[in-house]
């Protein structure tokens, strides 16, 4: 027969594991419904746990928040490191931002740790998108000073704006991707003519997002 010490430890255990889930579903279901600034000690009292609970599996609220949404920023962050590493940077953005919308549109989570671009795995990724629209420059019409800063209030501004005023359609969303697209892009001169394969290729032909990841919102040069 088990000790007592044993019996003792693996409810520990078992207690720990139910107070953890009941954690993460709490947070989720507040940091979804009033956004991240929701407090510790309000996550610790709709879980049903004392904050030194929540505090000891996560000493701050970036770890919550992490948790939260740790598999939503892995799949982000791979989508993201996909379109950089793909052989048209200018397409790849065409087809990239349309898709993060639509993913940002489905989780208010995940919206609300971007936009705000402090939390590391939003940092990186709103780093890589920088690089993907300074590499798209030779290969489309891009404008020439585009860069992280305009990442930050044209991309993440619209995100910020679309969560305050809380509005959920997807539809609108890709307006916005297309609105972000749209700022990116020169409005004339010779340079709208690259838009192609390469610095020296022909405009692309108009059709399908190359990685269906979302509805196309391709601005005309």
């Amino acid at each position: 027969m088990r000790n007592t010490e044993s019996v003792t430890n693996e409810a520990k255990r078992s207690d720990a594991v139910r107070n953890h889930a009941r954690i993460i579903a709490a947070a989720r279901h507040l940091f979804t419904e009033q956004g991240l600034g929701v407090t510790v000690p309000e996550v610790a009292a709709r879980a049903g746990v004392g904050k030194a609970t929540v505090y000891r599996s996560y000493p701050t609220k970036q770890d919550l928040v992490l948790a939260v949404a740790r598999e939503q920023f892995q799949a982000l962050a791979e989508r993201t490191r996909a379109a950089l590493d793909g052989l048209d940077p200018y397409r790849e953005l065409l087809d990239y931002v349309p898709a993060l919308f639509q993913a940002l549109s489905a989780d208010r989570v995940l919206a609300d740790a971007f936009f705000n671009g402090t939390i590391l795995p939003a940092e990186e990724i709103l780093e890589q998108i920088s690089e993907l629209l300074d590499k798209a420059k030779a290969y489309g019409p891009i404008r020439p000073d585009a860069g992280m800063i305009d990442v930050r209030v044209v991309l993440c501004g619209a995100v910020r704006q679309l969560i305050v005023l809380e509005l959920n359609d997807p539809a609108l969303w890709q307006h916005y991707a297309e609105m972000v697209l749209n700022a990116f892009h020169l409005r004339n001169g010779g340079e709208a003519g690259r838009a192609g394969r390469g610095p020296d290729s022909g405009p692309p032909a108009r059709g399908g997002n190359a990685r269906g990841a979302g509805p196309s919102a391709r601005p005309a040069p």
